[in-house]
């Protein structure tokens, strides 16, 4: 986030902060490895599951402004970094919107923001998180991010078509099945353009980033917004 979002990443510590907590940035951290996993290179993924677990080895917790990032490191990181402290490290990862509505039980969220956005429920964020509920199963509607976004004022969440299906980027999979990848992130970019909406807003940086990429191919004046940076957007925070 820091080479692609900073601006995101400023918004998630602001956020945090405004909660009243007290936050660090590691300076040390680095990749968490999903991007070797993901293309079949284990070994290559375990010195950065290793780093991660001791550069936050010491906090209460671990928030992660990224769906895909925190799946990686409490689901797969059991395969590749062994031992009691890093599963206690693991456990206390928690992602952004997860983090402000089970653990700091977020009712302080002031924010302006009258516009009409899409929510892009992020593929990890859904179906390894639980973030939300998902189509394919049989449940009552749900949504961490949804519950934050309706506590900023003046905003309209657009409905949406299919409102959780993938927008194609999935990592390498973007660079090894680039037609399919892109064609899966219009179909997407379709679906909020028709609901009228004039942001499309993710938990997820990868999404996002895939998606602006073809938003401004298209020349659309829709634009890309992490939920960070509407969840501070006109308050405080911000």
């Amino acid at each position: 986030m820091d080479q692609f979002q900073p601006d995101a990443a400023i918004a998630t510590l602001k956020l945090l902060e405004h909660q009243g907590l007290e936050v660090e940035y590691p300076g040390a951290q680095t990749c968490c490895g999903q991007p070797m996993l993901n293309s079949g290179c284990v070994e290559d993924a375990v010195p950065a599951a290793e780093h991660f677990v001791k550069t936050f080895s010491d906090y209460d917790y671990v928030v992660c402004p990224s769906g895909s990032c925190t799946a990686m490191v409490r689901n797969h990181y059991a395969g590749l970094v062994d031992g009691d402290a890093a599963a206690q490290v693991c456990g206390r990862v928690r992602e952004l919107c997860e983090f402000l509505v089970d653990v700091v039980r977020g009712e302080r969220i002031d924010a302006h923001f009258p516009h009409r956005i899409g929510l892009h429920q992020a593929c990890h964020g859904l179906r390894e998180l639980r973030l939300g509920h998902s189509s394919e199963r049989v449940e009552a509607p749900y949504s961490k991010v949804r519950q934050l976004l309706q506590q900023v004022r003046g905003l309209t969440i657009v409905d949406l078509e299919r409102p959780d299906e993938c927008c194609g980027f999935g990592g390498t999979f973007a660079i090894s099945e680039a037609g399919v990848s892109a064609l899966m992130g219009s179909d997407r970019i379709s679906d909020h353009e028709r609901a009228g909406a004039e942001f499309i807003v993710s938990g997820d940086t990868s999404c996002l980033i895939h998606l602006d990429g073809l938003l401004r191919r298209q020349q659309s004046g829709t634009r890309v917004l992490h939920v960070a940076q509407v969840l501070t957007a006109g308050s405080g925070a911000g």
